[in-house]
């Protein structure tokens, strides 16, 4: 039988993760009634950000083995140059595994230039990645199919040091561009959604979504400050925001979202949780801060947005909580759709905010009436490759679906982004629906 000490450090690193994980489970199954608030606060965020690191391990493993290992036996392995080389990879990956650790440490009004750097590597190892293991394949199966797999030559040495070395120029390439990317205002999507049973003093009622604005690491005050003279100006009648909206808790944070205190929509602005509000543990406290700047958060509960011009004509606003609480087990909290919709008939227009698109769809399982509902959570992907597993693995992926006769679902791209600075495949959104009595 192998012991642990003669597994490949890769074997190693996976069974470390399980190990991680399986401990995750427990905290979240066994734990979470024993431990104080603050402790399980702590454990859980300190256990994500080392299950993600040491499933990074066999990544940065291999990274290494490619960008620097394939070379030690070249002429150039012992220059001054490749002593650089070395170093910058070293970095590289170290300041990768730091990111996740910034939750911690490193959260205040204006992102750290550390953070910055720290998330940028993380994004940049993800493409770098993503092309070791594409072009890897491609290179076994053309020696596959050219039924030169047991040969050796110069050939295949050079075919071998090229591989890495396209790998690092692509992802250069994309880093900056998903960087500058991210760097830009977010665009304005205006988007026409006729609402069934919207009475008709409520035609053409402006509401504006945002969505996963994740203040924290990587996103501050002076991006908010934008976000919100951007939503001002689209002069709403209404605003929502449909979840993400932090990563930090709220008394680290708060200064950073003051800004939220000047958005000023006529019918109110209105908030849902999504799952990383639940990671940072301090729900209660982000919604006593949302209230103090006016900001009504819908915990499983709705309101009757009452047209301006007629008292008598109103439509339902309901929001659920993210369920993502239900998985982390968080007291007095969980997806209720039918607290949520209490005293909500199909006589009137429903609109729901629910955080992610897998919300939506078990919904609308449950209520077929519910005639629009607002998501985000994907982030369009946020940046390539992961667009594809993001598509994958949500029912609605980005924009505009119809679903049924009088349903639609809208999922935003996310107003900023995730840790990560950089968009590619995606672009950040500030959503303005208006909305259309048929």
């Amino acid at each position: 039988m192998i012991s642990f000490k003669q597994l490949p450090i890769e074997a190693k690193a996976a069974v470390a993760a399980g190990v991680v994980f399986f401990s995750m489970m427990l905290s979240r199954s066994y734990l979470a009634e024993k431990l104080d608030f603050r402790t399980r606060r702590w454990l859980l965020r300190l256990q994500m950000a080392l299950f993600a690191n040491t499933l990074m391990l066999m990544g940065s493993l291999h990274v290494w083995r490619s960008t620097v290992t394939t070379f030690n036996r070249s002429s150039a392995a012992s220059s001054f140059c490749f002593m650089l080389w070395k170093i910058a990879v070293l970095v590289f990956l170290a300041l990768a595994h730091s990111s996740f650790f910034t939750l911690l440490f490193l959260v205040a009004e204006e992102p750290y230039f550390f953070s910055l750097a720290a998330y940028t590597c993380l994004g940049a190892y993800i493409i770098l990645i993503f092309f070791l293991f594409t072009l890897g394949s491609v290179e076994q199966a053309y020696k596959f199919l050219a039924g030169r797999g047991t040969k050796a030559g110069t050939g295949n040495k050079n075919r071998t040091a090229l591989k890495p070395v396209l790998a690092v120029v692509l992802t250069a390439v994309l880093t900056v561009v998903g960087l500058l990317n991210a760097a830009q205002p977010p665009t304005v999507n205006s988007v026409e959604i006729p609402v069934h049973k919207l009475p008709t003093t409520m035609n053409n009622l402006k509401m504006v979504l945002l969505s996963d604005i994740h203040l924290g690491p990587t996103v501050g005050k002076t991006k908010l400050a934008m976000i919100v003279r951007m939503v001002k100006a689209l002069k709403p009648d209404i605003t929502v925001i449909v979840g993400d909206l932090t990563d930090a808790e709220a008394k680290i944070i708060r200064p950073a979202v003051e800004p939220l205190g000047e958005l000023d929509s006529p019918l109110g602005t209105y908030f849902v949780t999504g799952n990383h509000e639940y990671y940072t543990s301090d729900v209660s406290n982000w919604f006593e801060l949302l209230k103090s700047f006016n900001i009504q958060p819908l915990h499983n509960e709705n309101v009757k947005i009452v047209s301006p011009k007629s008292t008598s004509d109103w439509f339902c606003l309901a929001g659920v909580d993210d369920i993502e609480a239900d998985v982390l087990r968080y007291s007095g909290h969980g997806m209720d759709l039918k607290k949520a919709l209490r005293g909500c008939s199909s006589e009137h227009a429903i609109v729901l905010l629910a955080h992610q698109p897998i919300a939506a769809k078990w919904a609308l399982q449950e209520r077929p009436d519910i005639n629009l509902i607002l998501s985000g959570h994907t982030h369009g992907g946020q940046i390539f490759p992961l667009n594809a597993g993001a598509y994958l693995l949500n029912p609605f992926f980005v924009g505009l679906y119809k679903v049924g006769q009088n349903t639609f679902v809208y999922v935003s791209p996310g107003t900023m982004y995730y840790g990560i600075p950089m968009r590619l495949g995606s672009r950040a959104e500030i959503t303005e629906i208006i909305l259309r009595s048929p």
